[in-house]
């Protein structure tokens, strides 16, 4: 039976314990989130537990047939910069209801995907424990969107990315039901094939596809120290510490954006906090000596290697008031810390075309100053300036302006907005420095202007445009700019998005990364979690240009 909204919504009521709405003013804040992008639900719901989670599967799976756009996408903090919370069907907000967090045992904790990460970070870090892969929205996202995005940040470099920090899943799959997501060595993955149910036939066929495809698996697999595009079939099998096989069908879950089940809760992995931290603050003159300069600190282990470049720092400067307020201090008291950074652009005779921090932590203060020493050490062969930082005060400047400075640019640049589509790529470290001018030329060449900031160590940088969306002629340029740049990526042997993930926005460029034998697996991968295209649909399979295009906002 064919249904419209209001009957969607009408069934949904019948049923379901979390609120259902269908207003217009609900409708119109869940089309949009921090992408360049606008979908407009039928319904939102705020699922109140599982249950509510797995009747809403099994109501779009049973009313697929007669409705075929209907679908479900789950959505925690609406952070996500590809437009992957969006759809034209049911959005499922998990942060109202679906919220609890456990306490820390040992080294693990237990979440729900609607536990904003500031909350789970309080938690964590009152046993000393932390997550590290967070990425530089930590004060606004939530676990859900970790997951499913599979997310990193400015410790990524010595962590790894959330992949790296999920021990176990719950997980609701297409048939409606909840099942335990972990991994499986040969004996228990032959057990669960064995089952000869929903669940069994999944194993079975990933197993399978993965087993069958393993040598172009191996080739598809990215060059890079960070992805997140695709499906990550290559990282399902893998070896333990004892060298023995074991399946792991979290590893393709994470970055999976929703699209095979929903993850109701996780047990996480945690890692120690360090306790004694100094930053060490390099100012270049020009990115040529980036790579170097990476490679001879790279040894020493940095929790961090985090970048912006002259125009991020210019913005702070703009922004000096707001980021004061932002560091928690006072205006004058925020810009005296700055005097040290002054004297070097005096010795430089300018202001640095960009800025590295170099973030050291250890347990003991003793680690903390050896390893800074010999940071030290270690880039004077080089022509830059740099500043040993040892105040959390003034170590917090740097970065409430480099995790700020996106933000800023959405509040304050009026007619303009910040437009992320081409914002996360990743290429070796050593060929950023030919990749970088190039693909500032693509932007020059179609006036746009751009900020650059990222994660030097790791080779991924973050290009926000700002463009005017009210002029046609603006978004326009995004096919075109896409298009060119994404082949940059693909001529470098790089990825379209190291943490943010394909979405809307980048799913149909995934082609410049994998062959058309690869893009098959991942469309086989999607059919065996999801043979009824009922979770958040035209991300990672299936997304157009022409899908792309006619959603661009338009303000």
């Amino acid at each position: 039976m064919k249904l419209d909204s209001k009957e969607i919504e009408n069934n949904l009521k019948s049923f379901l314990e979390g609120e259902v709405f269908e207003d217009e003013k609900t409708l119109e804040t869940y089309s949009h989130d921090a992408s360049l992008l606008e979908v407009k639900p039928e319904v939102v719901v705020f699922p109140k537990n599982v249950d509510d989670i797995k009747k809403l599967v099994k109501f779009v799976a049973e009313n697929k047939k007669d409705n075929p756009n209907l679908s479900f996408t789950a959505r925690s903090a609406g952070t996500c910069m590809s437009g992957g919370s969006l759809t034209e069907s049911i959005v499922a907000d998990v942060t109202k209801h679906m919220n609890h967090l456990g306490e820390v045992d040992g080294e693990s904790i237990v979440t729900e995907p609607g536990v904003y990460y500031r909350d789970f970070e309080k938690k964590t870090l009152s046993s000393n424990m932390i997550l590290p892969c967070f990425p530089a929205s930590k004060n606004l996202c939530a676990l859900g969107g970790m997951i499913s995005n599979n997310c990193a940040g400015e410790r990524t470099l010595r962590y790894g990315k959330m992949e790296n920090f999920i021990l176990e899943t719950k997980v609701v799959f297409a048939d409606g039901n909840e099942y335990i997501v972990k991994p499986l060595n040969k004996t228990e993955l032959q057990a669960k094939i064995s089952q000869g149910d929903f669940e069994g036939e999944i194993y079975k066929k990933v197993y399978n596809l993965v087993e069958e495809n393993k040598e172009v698996l191996e080739k598809a697999k990215p060059k890079v120290s960070k992805n997140s595009a695709g499906y990550y079939l290559w990282n399902v099998l893998n070896k333990n510490k004892e060298g023995e096989e074991v399946f792991d069908m979290n590893r393709l879950i994470v970055g999976s954006q929703g699209t095979l089940g929903i993850v109701t809760q996780a047990k996480l992995r945690l890692v120690q906090e360090k306790k004694h931290h100094d930053l060490v603050a390099l100012f270049f003159k020009s990115w040529d000596e980036l790579p170097q300069v990476v490679k001879a600190i790279l040894p020493f282990e940095p929790e961090s290697l985090e970048t912006f470049d002259e125009d991020t720092l210019k913005l702070g400067i703009r922004f000096m008031p707001a980021i004061a307020k932002r560091a928690g201090s006072g205006f004058l008291p925020f810009v005296m810390q700055f005097i040290p950074e002054a004297l070097i652009g005096v010795e430089m005779m300018g202001m640095p075309k960009l800025i590295i921090l170099v973030e050291i932590s250890e347990n003991t203060e003793e680690e903390v100053k050896a390893k800074v020493e010999k940071v030290v050490s270690a880039i004077k062969p080089f022509k830059i300036w740099h500043r040993v930082i040892e105040k959390d005060s003034e170590e917090n400047k740097f970065w409430v302006m480099r995790r700020e400075s996106f933000s800023l640019l959405r509040e304050h640049m009026g007619d303009k907005r910040t437009a992320p589509f081409i914002d996360d790529f990743c290429v070796s470290p050593d060929r950023v420095p030919e990749f970088l001018p190039r693909a500032l030329k693509i932007l020059k060449d179609s006036g746009i202007d751009a900020n650059i900031a990222g994660h030097a160590g790791n080779g991924n940088f973050h290009i926000i445009p700002l463009m005017d969306f009210t002029k046609e002629s603006e978004r326009a340029k995004i096919l075109t700019v896409s298009e060119k740049f994404y082949d940059l990526v693909g001529e470098f042997g790089g990825s379209i998005t190291a943490e943010h993930n394909d979405g809307i926005i980048r799913t149909p460029y995934l082609n410049k990364m994998f062959s058309a034998e690869v893009l098959e697996l991942f469309k086989k991968t999607k059919e065996i979690f999801d043979p009824h295209n009922i979770f958040n649909p035209g991300k990672k399979v299936g997304g157009t240009k022409e899908y792309l295009n006619a959603h661009i906002v338009k303000r």
